[in-house]
């Protein structure tokens, strides 16, 4: 069982290191990469190739189109994309940049989906791609409303950029402005050029209390967000992801916490649905 669990875990990092590479990968690269002997790497591919996972060209080895039906499965069952995905278009259609959708997944704060728009920085980040929690706006909000998940204390301090937090108390009042303010901001912290606000998905899960379930982001350049006015997007991510809250089954409010006008007893939407990632 040991050796089949390790087999399963070096197939894994091996189509984790094709993903990273725009270009087919060559055996001895992949084996030098991941420390492996090439026989292995060899049987790896071959077992990978069979099922679609991975596919072999003239100049290397790159990802199967079989990985894409599953990545395109998991995202349509995905319900949190899927009540989301038609405010991410309205709002890339209104601003003409791009929106993500983000969410906490065991390793981090996970792109799950995106509406692109007709700014120059459409394909940063990709789906499927991590984004440090301390370079930007959706690892604020991470930091802010899921620090039981995400404690800002053990959070990695990398740097990307000369704007990039890597100081932990600067950080932690850039968090702490986040949560007050219901909304978090990047100014070329992670990606020079680009800027980006970003809202939280905030839902009342029973048994757990308030719970960020997700996060909007809208990215553009810099001077491009300058143009559209921080403050008008800002207020645009922030109604745009209480949307999203309603069409999950929620009733909004505010994010930082501030007392809401009495209203209908809110549905909530069903326990499956709202499992911590």
């Amino acid at each position: 069982m040991e050796l089949l669990l390790q087999s399963v875990d070096r197939a894994i990092d091996l189509l984790f290191h094709l993903h990273e590479h725009a270009q087919p990968r060559g055996v001895s690269e992949i084996a030098r990469a991941l420390g492996l002997p090439k026989s292995t790497v060899h049987r790896l591919l071959r077992a990978l190739a069979r099922r679609g996972l991975v596919e072999q060209d003239a100049s290397g080895y790159a990802p199967g189109g079989r990985l894409l039906a599953l990545g395109l499965g998991a995202q349509e069952r995905d319900p949190v994309v899927a009540a989301a995905r038609p405010i991410l278009d309205e709002e890339a259609r209104a601003l003409g940049e791009t929106v993500f959708l983000m969410a906490p997944r065991s390793a981090g704060m996970l792109v799950l989906d995106k509406a692109e728009g007709v700014g120059f920085l459409r394909a940063a980040p990709r789906l499927g791609e991590l984004v440090p929690l301390n370079a930007t706006a959706a690892g604020k909000l991470a930091l802010a409303f899921a620090p039981e998940r995400f404690p800002l204390d053990s959070a990695a301090l990398e740097g990307f950029t000369e704007r990039t937090l890597r100081d932990r108390e600067t950080l932690r009042t850039e968090v702490e402005r986040a949560r007050r303010r219901g909304f978090a901001e990047n100014h070329g912290e992670w990606i020079e050029g680009l800027s980006v606000v970003a809202a939280p998905v905030l839902l009342d899960v029973v048994g757990a209390g308030r719970r960020l379930i997700a996060v909007l982001a809208v990215a553009a350049a810099t001077p491009r967000l300058r143009e559209l006015g921080a403050a008008r997007v800002a207020r645009r991510a922030v109604d745009a992801a209480k949307r999203i809250q309603v069409r999950l089954g929620a009733a909004p409010r505010a994010a930082s916490g501030a007392k809401k006008a009495p209203s209908k007893p809110a549905v909530r939407p069903a326990r499956s649905e709202l499992r911590s990632p």
